[in-house]
C-alpha cells in the first residue's frame, strides 16, 4: 500500500472483546464502535499481547512481546533502543501526536512533557484536573485535545493515537465499599460465573494478591445482585467511552478527513466480567485477554468480519504498512493489512504473556491460543497447564490438562510454546510442582 493516508489510532482501557453491541452483547449500547464495525472489518478473535496496562500499551507501540521491551509490569520504562510507531512514521514524513494515557510509565503526557515520537497535546493544565485518574474526568478533554487536532490544516498525512480511559475506572468502582449499585435491568451473570475448584493454584493464588490486581480481593462477600451490579457499572462506563469515540468520529466527517483516514480502535486488555468469580485484568482467562478490534477507512471491506488470530504486537506493523514504511525487522508483530484486504490465512496460533506481581517479577504465566484449542502455563504453583477446547467449551469450564483425552491437544500445544519460546528468546520455564 502506497505512503498517504491519515491514521486515527483509538484505544480504550479495560475493554473485552466481547463488550461492545456489535460482538452481540445485548446489553453493551456502544453505537460508535457498532457503527465502526459496520461501515469497516471487525477482528473476533483479537488477543493483548499482555492483560495490564503499561505491559499491554508498550506491545501495542512496539510490536514487540513484554519480555523484549522491557516493561514486564506498570510502572516501568521502555528499554532504550526500543522505536514506537510514532517515531517509524515520523521518519516516513507523517506528523503524529497523542493525547490521552501513556502509561510507560507517565500516565499522562502533556506539552511540557513530550513522548519520543509523538507531539503531546494535552495541555499542562490538565495535570490540575481533580481526580484525573478517572475516565469520567478525564475522556472529555482528551477527546477536546484530539479533536482539536484534527481541525489544523493538515499538510502532511498524520497519526494520531487517542488513548481514553474508560471503562477503566470499573476499578475503582469495585474498591468503594458505598459505590452506587444499580437496582433495574441488571446483566444477567455469565454461565461460566462459578470458579473451577481445580484451577491452577497460580490463578487462585492472584486472587489474593493485595499490592497489585488487589480488586478481587474486595469481592469475597460480593452476592448475585452486586455481581451484576458490576457488570451493568462497567456497562455504563463503556457507554460512556464510545460516546467520546463518536465524538471523535464526528470531528472526522466535519472536517472532510474520513475518506482518506484508516480508524483503528481496540483496548489493551479486557476485563473480568465476573466470569470464574474474577474482576479487572491480570489473568489469562478470554475476558481479560480478548479486545475488540475495529479497522475502518480507505482500503478497509465494508461491514466484514475477520477471524484470524491477531495478537496486540501486530498493530504496529500494520501502522507501518498503512503509512507506507517498513517495520523492524526483529518485532513479533506482523501486518494485518493482507487479512484485512485479502482474508489470507492467519497465525497458527498467538501467545500472551502475563507478570501478574510488581514485587516478583520472576512469577509469570503464558497463554498459547490456536483455532480451536487455548493452552495456559504458569511457572510456580500446583496444577500449572490448563487446556480448554475453544471449539465446545468457550466459557473455559473444563480444564483438559488434567484428563486422558486431553493428552494429544496439550502435547501439541507444549510444543507451540516451545517452538515461539526458541524464536522469541523467551526463557519461560513450566512450574514442576505436582497436583
Amino acid at each position: 500500500m502506497e505512503h498517504g493516508p491519515n491514521i486515527l489510532f483509538i484505544c480504550t482501557d479495560q475493554q473485552s472483546r466481547t463488550a461492545m453491541g456489535a460482538a452481540g452483547t445485548p446489553w453493551m449500547q456502544t453505537p460508535h464502535m457498532d457503527r465502526l464495525a459496520a461501515q469497516g472489518v471487525r477482528f473476533t478473535d483479537a488477543y493483548c499481547s499482555a492483560p495490564v496496562c503499561g505491559p499491554s500499551r508498550a506491545c501495542l507501540l512496539t510490536g514487540r512481546m513484554s519480555h523484549d521491551h522491557g516493561v514486564l509490569v506498570n510502572g516501568l520504562s521502555l528499554r532504550q533502543g526500543v522505536d514506537n510507531f510514532g517515531q517509524l512514521l515520523q521518519d516516513a514524513g507523517y506528523d503524529t501526536a497523542w493525547s490521552g494515557r501513556w502509561h510507560l510509565p507517565e500516565p499522562y503526557p502533556t506539552q511540557s512533557n513530550p513522548l519520543p515520537g509523538f507531539e503531546a497535546l494535552l495541555p499542562d493544565s490538565f495535570r490540575q484536573l481533580p481526580r484525573k485518574q478517572l475516565g469520567e474526568v478525564t475522556d472529555a478533554p482528551v477527546t477536546d485535545a484530539a479533536i482539536d487536532f484534527l481541525k489544523r490544516d493538515h499538510t502532511r498525512p498524520f497519526c494520531l493515537g487517542v488513548a481514553l480511559c474508560n471503562p477503566h475506572d470499573i476499578c475503582y468502582w469495585i474498591m468503594k465499599a458505598d459505590a452506587h449499585v444499580a437496582t433495574d435491568d441488571l446483566p444477567p451473570l455469565p454461565t461460566n460465573f462459578a470458579r473451577d475448584p481445580a484451577e491452577s493454584e497460580f490463578i487462585d493464588i492472584g486472587r489474593r494478591r493485595d499490592h497489585y490486581g488487589q480488586e478481587n480481593t474486595a469481592t469475597t462477600d460480593w452476592s448475585a445482585h452486586r455481581w451484576q451490579a458490576y457488570l451493568a457499572e462497567y456497562a455504563r462506563l463503556t457507554t460512556l467511552v464510545d460516546a467520546q469515540i463518536g465524538r471523535l468520529l464526528t470531528a472526522l466527517d466535519q472536517s472532510g478527513l474520513s475518506e482518506n483516514t484508516v480508524v483503528i480502535c481496540t483496548s489493551d486488555h479486557g476485563e473480568g466480567m465476573a466470569a470464574h468469580e474474577l474482576v479487572v485484568k491480570l489473568n489469562l482467562y478470554e475476558p481479560a485477554v480478548s479486545v475488540p478490534l475495529l479497522l475502518r477507512g480507505p482500503g478497509v471491506p465494508v461491514g466484514e468480519i475477520r477471524s484470524q488470530l491477531v495478537s496486540g504486537v501486530d498493530i504496529l506493523p500494520t501502522i507501518c504498512q498503512i503509512g507506507g514504511t517498513e517495520a523492524p525487522t526483529d518485532i513479533a508483530g506482523r501486518s494485518l493489512w493482507p487479512a484485512i484486504t485479502e482474508q489470507v490465512a492467519g497465525r497458527e496460533f498467538v501467545v500472551s504473556q502475563l507478570y501478574p506481581d510488581t514485587e516478583d517479577l520472576e512469577l509469570s504465566g503464558r497463554m498459547v491460543r490456536s483455532r480451536d484449542y487455548k493452552y495456559l502455563c504458569f511457572n510456580s504453583g500446583k496444577r500449572p497447564e490448563m487446556l480448554f477446547d475453544l471449539r465446545t467449551d468457550s466459557a473455559e469450564q473444563h480444564n483438559l490438562a488434567l484428563k486422558a483425552d486431553g493428552a494429544v491437544a496439550l502435547k501439541q500445544h507444549r510444543n507451540m510454546l516451545r517452538r515461539w519460546q526458541d524464536s522469541s528468546a523467551d526463557d519461560f520455564v513450566l512450574s514442576q510442582a505436582g497436583s
